[in-house]
């Protein structure tokens, strides 16, 4: 099966297993074990942050985040299609006890006077803004990039309102990339950025949060809470570290892969591909075809490709490592071949 489900399915590589029999490893919960010291070391070096925590998974990190962040009953503004609102089993929430502003966005940024509106003023009756949320690369969107530019237009109105900024980057990579713009200058336009080990870099499990030294002290304890004090972990940082010095500039190919893809779509069916493909997802809007994106599904299924539903008419496909150009080129003639 070519598997276009997500950038989460891929199997760690030979290397990466080796890595992971091979790997020094310690005590975590005592600080003690050196592949996770060095996986945290040199992801807060690359992001320019004084510190690094390793988290289980995305989920965890942004809940650490949040409830480093905030405390029961403050808001936090994001935009109504991220992550942390729809697909994180309302954890902010349930764990956090605050409650989202979710707002209206176009390709995940969410226009400058409506967050600017948003922010609580001083009245008894209002929560308080604790934290503005920004997910990079926009998953709801088709991975579509935020700018640079508007990035530093969220830091500048938070600074102005003494409020911090989380980034949400699980493919924050994807958005570099896609942009030409390093990590390290996203970061410098938020207080807090976690991102994912196991979406592009190929790693079997991991997310890294970064921020500052007090920060990620408060954020250990919020770790231990939710179950994340790991033990010999360096067996699962190994692959993660390996991914992050190896795995970045790669990622220019499942771009070039995803681009492939919308294009047949745009050629050799009647369905259309919502946003312009700026990293490794693909949306695709079946309506015009007659059939849901179920029966896209069942039609793909059959001939060997995996895809995900993401409405009622809306498929995703999304490229990764171990998608070979070989394989973009199967679907491409499945698609041609198709009787839609």
């Amino acid at each position: 099966m070519i598997d276009l489900r997500s950038d989460t399915v891929t199997k760690p590589t030979a290397e990466m297993r080796q890595l992971m029999a091979e790997a020094i490893v310690g005590d975590d919960v005592y600080g003690e074990d050196p592949t996770i010291n060095e996986l945290e070391s040199y992801a807060a070096n690359l992001f320019g942050k004084e510190k690094a925590l390793f988290m289980t998974s995305g989920t965890q990190g942004n809940i650490a985040a949040i409830l480093t962040h905030t405390r029961p009953g403050q808001e936090v503004i994001m935009d109504d299609e991220s992550h942390v609102f729809l697909y994180e089993g309302a954890g902010a929430s349930a764990f956090g006890g605050i409650q989202p502003r979710a707002l209206r966005h176009n390709r995940g940024q969410i226009p400058i006077d409506d967050l600017e509106k948003a922010i609580r003023g001083k009245d008894i009756h209002f929560p308080e803004t604790a934290l503005i949320w920004l997910e990079n690369s926009h998953n709801r969107s088709g991975g579509s990039i935020l700018p640079l530019s508007y990035v530093r237009e969220v830091h500048e109105l938070a600074k102005a309102y003494n409020i911090p900024v989380h980034v949400d980057g699980a493919r924050i990579f994807n958005a570099a990339v896609g942009s030409n713009t390093s990590v390290k200058e996203y970061a410098q336009c938020a207080d807090t950025v976690q991102f994912c080990l196991s979406k592009g870099l190929g790693a079997p499990v991991g997310s890294i949060l970064v921020g500052n030294e007090t920060f990620i002290a408060h954020a250990r304890k919020k770790r231990k809470m939710l179950g994340g004090g790991l033990r010999q972990s360096g067996v699962i940082a190994a692959p993660g570290l390996h991914g992050l010095k190896t795995g970045i500039h790669r990622l220019a190919e499942d771009h070039e892969h995803a681009k492939m893809l919308a294009k047949a779509v745009e050629d050799f069916t009647p369905c259309e591909v919502i946003h312009p493909v700026e990293t490794n997802i693909v949306l695709i809007d079946t309506k015009e075809s007659g059939k849901s994106a179920s029966e896209w599904l069942a039609l793909l299924n059959e001939k060997g490709v995996l895809a995900v539903a993401f409405a009622p008419t809306i498929i995703r496909l999304t490229t990764h490592l171990d998608i070979s150009k070989d394989d973009i080129q199967s679907v491409i003639t499945i698609l041609k071949k198709l009787d839609v």
